[in-house]
């Protein structure tokens, strides 16, 4: 049966661009390796992560914070076989819900490992069977793996990745954390706040490698307020799984005597890598950047007409959202309309608590590209909601363009950052001003004020500080 499109992958970008191609009157097919839909995102990333970072956040609640709210309780009991079950009935109904988005776009599914054999053809093996797919476009959406250390190998028992970090029956006493990005300080907050020792070692001289240098300052110090260890300008180099424990070997990034460290658990959280290996790009002549990623034009399509790709396996952050909306301008392309992603507005979120969200440009970049801006930055600290429910931590950093006052940039660390967030990437997409956000009459009493009062601060005129 031939295909007017057929998705290689269901994760956000491959089941976002297979609904929005079938809206659009396109045959569209996809084809997934693994026995649900939905990606690392829905079944071992995303959602089951939010689902324990939630859970996780409300049980240290009760145990520290509802007295002083004048709320009596006993002493909160952590049953985690229920946490996790909980946490499964949301990866579930998320997964079931793709099922049934496929199903009410007409969309057919193909299980099996796909393969490209050429321009239209894909070669699906799986149950025991191979069987050719015909289409006149592919889509690769096959997302990312990840990212392994050299010379330590990851059990998913003792030795983690994010997976085996989602999947854990018991709550560690120690556990060491290898790398400070995202899914390291989620993960490493989850189980911290369930009652682990929390040790995270970083190679380089920060935490969160790309975000804006204040916020990251600022979060370090709050996450260790909190007891979350961090051993920066370091790395792991070896784990010894012999005994009862693991002992993890540590030396300076730069060389030098080495450490070493007891732990039950290591989670290994360096990034992830774009998944290429076994989709057959090279003899079908696609082109592959020095990262393996594949590259693609301003309509998501590769050097060979009619193969598209988007997400994690092309340049750009690794988000989710960012897929999403890849999936829709590819799917869009195909079908001869004009398809676009603005990646200057896509906003990037970390889950702890507080939360941190960014959105554009950062300081940092802004003066390695000579360009002059403004900064205005109000603290939670002097936000009324803020102040009455004790959610003072971080603050809002709008950055505009000097001569012209179009935002540029912004950075939160608060909470709810992550929905606060879209305010200023809706600011971004529409070239709105700083002035813009200022003039916007915001609720009160909402954390929301900080940011209108950071938009103010721009031109030095805030209001509450």
């Amino acid at each position: 049966m031939a295909y007017d499109v057929v998705v290689i992958g269901s994760g956000p970008g491959g089941y976002i661009c297979a609904i929005r191609a079938a809206q659009l009157g396109l045959k569209t097919a996809v084809v997934e390796k693994d026995k649900t839909f939905g990606g690392t995102c829905l079944n071992v990333g995303c959602i089951p992560s939010k689902a324990l970072l939630h859970a996780s956040y409300l049980y240290e609640e009760a145990e520290k914070d509802f007295a002083g709210m004048g709320i009596g309780v006993s002493k909160p009991k952590l049953d985690l076989a229920q946490m996790q079950k909980f946490k499964q009935e949301g990866v579930d109904g998320n997964v079931k819900g793709v099922d049934y988005l496929f199903k009410k776009n007409k969309i057919d599914t193909f299980q099996g490992v796909g393969k490209i054999l050429a321009p239209g053809k894909i070669e699906v093996s799986g149950g025991g069977k191979t069987q050719t797919v015909e289409t006149k476009a592919i889509v690769i959406a096959t997302g990312s793996d990840v990212a392994r250390l050299k010379g330590i190998e990851i059990d998913e028992k003792r030795v983690v990745s994010s997976t085996g970090a989602l999947a854990l029956s018991s709550v560690p006493k120690k556990l060491l954390v290898v790398g400070a990005g995202v899914i390291g300080l989620e993960l490493g907050s989850v189980w911290r706040r369930l009652g682990a020792e929390v040790e995270v070692i970083e190679f380089l001289d920060r935490i969160l490698p790309g975000m804006d240098n204040e916020i990251a300052r600022q979060f370090q110090r709050i996450l260790q307020k909190q007891g979350i260890k961090f051993r920066l300008s370091s790395k792991v180099t070896g784990i010894d799984s012999k005994g009862k424990t693991l002992k993890v070997t540590i030396e300076p990034a730069a060389g030098g005597k080495a450490e070493t460290v007891e732990a039950d658990i290591t989670l290994v959280s360096i990034g992830r890598v774009p998944y290429t290996e076994g989709l057959g790009l090279k003899e079908a002549g696609v082109k592959l950047d020095d990262k393996n990623r594949v590259i693609v034009d301003e309509k998501f399509q590769t050097n060979v007409k009619g193969i598209y790709a988007i997400g994690d396996v092309i340049a750009g952050p690794m988000l989710a959202h960012k897929a999403e909306d890849e999936g829709v301008a590819a799917a869009e392309n195909i079908a001869g309309k004009a398809g676009i992603v603005n990646h200057d507005a896509i906003p990037n979120v970390i889950y702890t608590f507080p939360e941190v969200a960014s959105v554009g440009k950062t300081e940092e970049e802004l003066k390695a590209a000579g360009v002059a801006y403004k900064a205005g930055k109000f603290p939670f600290t002097a936000n009324g909601r803020a102040k009455v429910n004790k959610t003072t931590d971080g603050f809002v950093k709008i950055l505009a363009d000097a001569a012209t006052d179009r935002v540029l940039g912004a950075h939160i660390i608060g909470a709810d950052a992550g929905t606060m967030i879209t305010e200023i990437t809706l600011a971004i997409e529409f070239g709105a001003s700083a002035e813009d956000i200022a003039r916007t009459c915001h609720p009160h009493p909402t954390l929301s004020e900080a940011v209108k009062e950071a938009a103010l601060e721009v031109d030095k005129r805030a209001l509450s500080m």
